[in-house]
């Protein structure tokens, strides 16, 4: 092995655990090797890390360094992964802003983080060429990121994780599910989320395989571009699962490299999940984290699944169920909420982060999530949980989507509502 790809192996197995080691040691093992493809472009690793390069010293010349913040607002496009890259160089954080969000929303979150710049167009790194730039070393320890998450009640709350917790998540992913040089993980979702972050960024980084990167979610194009970059694996929300089950015409695309499929963000439905398998012959490894843990804290293993659950602890990461909730601790736990240590403490309590999910873990290990704590239906002093009663629904043959809810009842306190979108010729 060379001496690069020692320390980039160092690196991810945490002597070193920072974002812009990996990325140097990646470039100097492999320079000309394809880490990201993007619209029939490619980028090689070593062009990725000359340009955060250049990114970084540009931001430094801008005043910021080390502890400072940097919002991003853009869609998916390789230079956001140029802006992230540059900012960790630079010693600051990014705040990834939804680009889904009005303008006041936009606001309350720069504004809330602090952030020192906002950087929104694709061309902020033409035009400068390399100086040489004094930049501040990088910790493990320091913030790659504030990432702002949507809570039931009051405003967004920004969720702080290090170098440490993205690259150790990141690590764990990849030796779950088997990755290799040779894979290559097509980017679906939005990167404003740390599901794109973490699975189909980071983990191809440390394992050195590679990513596809699609601008935004469409059925057709997606297979499309599946079969043109050789993608042998995404993740994925289930709807993705349930409209890709519906597009007509998928056997037109050659999907043979795809091997393995990730689900996570929302429970998935049996129906969904065994439809999808039929159809497109990829494993489906069902999963389950949350921004507050980076990302992924369970994934089913690939070769011993248990259909309908969120699977086992991935390595370094502990799951137990505390009065019916699902806690984790390990090191991809944010450090907290920035400015927020009230909502941090309810978060966090002994080490422990309550994710304010309900779940139960079966006599092997695996979890399965029963509802939400909030979303939890009290009927006539019984418990009703959601997930079970949309698990019904979805195996009617009519129906497409199923959500279920409670609704105010005199007579019962709390009646079950459900929401159905049929399916083709049935709407």
């Amino acid at each position: 092995m060379t001496v690069a790809g020692r320390e980039a192996r160092r690196t991810a197995d945490g002597v070193r655990l920072t974002v812009p080691a990996l990325l140097r040691a990646r470039a100097r093992e492999g320079p000309d090797r394809t880490f990201l493809v993007f619209e029939g472009r490619e980028f090689s690793f070593r062009e990725l890390d000359e340009r955060s390069d250049r990114v970084a010293a540009r931001l430094a010349r801008l005043g910021v360094g080390r502890g400072d913040h940097v919002a991003v607002l853009m869609e998916n496009r390789p230079e956001f992964l140029l802006a992230w890259f540059g900012i960790l160089k630079a010693g600051a954080a990014m705040v990834p802003i939804n680009t889904l969000l009005k303008p006041p929303e936009i606001a309350y979150v720069r504004e809330h983080s602090d952030s020192r710049l906002l950087i929104t167009a694709p061309d902020f790194d033409e035009g400068f060429e390399d100086e040489p730039t004094a930049l501040p070393e990088v910790g493990p320890d320091d913030l790659a990121a504030v990432v702002y998450t949507s809570g039931t009640t009051g405003k967004p709350k920004g969720a702080m994780l290090t170098h440490a917790s993205y690259l150790w998540d990141a690590r764990a992913i990849a030796e779950h599910v088997q990755m290799t040089g040779a894979d290559r993980f097509l980017c679906i979702l939005p990167l404003f989320h740390v599901n794109a972050q973490v699975v189909t960024t980071l983990a191809p980084l440390v394992a050195g395989a590679s990513m596809a990167l699609m601008r935004n979610f469409s059925p057709i194009e997606m297979l499309e571009t599946l079969a043109r970059t050789g993608a042998t694996a995404f993740s994925a929300v289930p709807t993705v699962y349930a409209i890709l089950n519906d597009t007509p015409g998928a056997e037109r695309y050659d999907l043979s490299r795809l091997r393995f499929c990730i689900c996570g963000a929302a429970p998935m439905p049996v129906e969904v999940f065994e439809r999808f398998e039929r159809r497109f012959r990829a494993t489906i490894m069902e999963g389950y984290g949350l921004t507050e843990g980076t990302c992924a804290s369970s994934i089913n293993p690939l070769d011993r699944r248990k259909v309908g659950s969120i699977g086992v602890p991935l390595a370094g990461q502990e799951m137990r169920i505390a009065d019916g909730e699902i806690v984790i601790r390990g090191p991809n736990v944010m450090r907290g909420y920035y400015k927020d240590p009230e909502a941090t403490a309810a978060a966090i309590r002994d080490g422990w982060l309550h994710t304010g999910d309900l779940g139960r873990v079966d006599e092997d290990g695996y979890f399965t999530i029963v509802g939400r704590k909030k979303e939890m239906i009290i009927r006539g002093g019984e418990n009703v949980y959601p997930k079970e009663v949309e698990e019904v629904l979805y195996t009617h043959p009519a129906v497409a989507e199923a959500a279920v809810v409670g609704l105010p009842d005199p007579k019962w306190g709390e009646e079950v509502a459900a929401f159905v979108v049929l399916r083709g010729a049935a709407s």
